[in-house]
């Protein structure tokens, strides 16, 4: 349900506690338990056994750290990409967001909130769907019921959301509202600039009321300041499949999009057919993914190693 330092709160058929965090085979960073995974547990003592296997896994390097991966949520059905219809609105972090969705196989919505406090709420809409085709796009009011109700197919029975975005835009009034309950504290945002305090602090399940309307399970986390891209290559290039498609039609296979003869990445730029600042985004992206990547890969060799030393 929950992780803290050194312990996790579970809940079972008529049980809700807090164990020791540690499984007795752990061996790697991805091998801990996170929030809404399904753990074994001895009956007596509830000592932790096993995680049973995984349908799916957020995860990112840990910030200021790249050395360590912090584990976000599992097995989560649909990923609900919230932000707000303000200044906190910015098409690189959805992008960021839709591509950790497309990596480990999650629906992605976005979720415009605040449309009430809007002039203009339609360019948001318009903005985000630009983003990718087919994407889902949600416009709501976070605190009208009548607005979240467009949602609820998402949080059936049976199935896991997980809320993502930055602090302020909305996330735990949303939970609230989709619950019908006000046990989650929400902060005003900044006048200044609009953005939000951080209100959550921990990774938490919420579950909806059983029943016909109900059922599914909320995972609430906190606004993430920083969002780095580690072994994500096969969700860049879903994301920017359009970019991937171009470089195919390059003379050269190891075409830098620069200089190069018959480039079709800058013919499509010099035709408007892609603008430079996509392009930049997808390159950042892709470089920042391949270095991760790399990091990733020597600190599994180390801990290899380790293991055999021991």
């Amino acid at each position: 349900m929950s992780v803290h330092r050194g312990k996790i709160s579970v809940a079972g058929e008529g049980l809700e506690a807090s164990i020791p965090s540690i499984l007795p085979a752990s061996s790697g960073p991805e091998d801990r338990p996170t929030v809404g995974d399904w753990l074994l547990a001895e009956r007596d003592g509830l000592a932790p056994v096993r995680l049973l296997e995984r349908s799916s896994l957020f995860k990112r390097p840990a910030p200021g750290d790249d050395n360590r991966i912090q584990l976000i949520a599992a097995n989560v059905d649909t990923l609900f990409i919230v932000t707000s219809c303000n200044a906190d609105f910015n098409i690189a972090r959805i992008e960021r967001y839709l591509v950790l969705a497309r990596e480990v196989g999650v629906r992605p919505v976005v979720v415009l909130t605040k449309a009430d406090l809007s002039d203009s709420p339609a360019d948001f809409v318009e903005a985000a769907s630009a983003i990718q085709s087919g994407l889902q796009v949600e416009l709501i009011n976070g605190r009208d019921r009548q607005s979240v109700a467009q949602l609820a197919d998402f949080c059936r029975l049976g199935e896991t959301v997980a809320l993502v975005g930055s602090s302020g835009v909305g996330k735990s009034t949303l939970i609230n509202t989709l619950r019908n309950l006000d046990e989650i504290e929400t902060q005003a945002v900044r006048e200044s600039d609009g953005k939000g305090l951080h209100t959550t602090s921990v990774r938490t399940m919420h579950r909806l009321g059983s029943g016909a309307e109900g059922g599914g399970w909320l995972v609430d986390t906190p606004g993430m300041r920083e969002l780095q891209m580690s072994e994500v290559a096969a969700g860049v290039a879903e994301v920017f499949d359009d970019i991937v498609a171009l470089t195919l039609e390059c003379r050269f296979t190891n075409c830098s999009h620069s200089d190069e003869p018959a480039c079709a990445v800058r013919d499509a730029m010099e035709s408007g057919q892609l603008t430079p600042i996509r392009f930049d985004r997808w390159r950042k992206l892709s470089l920042e993914d391949s270095t991760n990547s790399d990091i990733a890969e020597a600190r599994r060799v180390r801990m290899t190693k380790g293991r055999r030393r021991r």
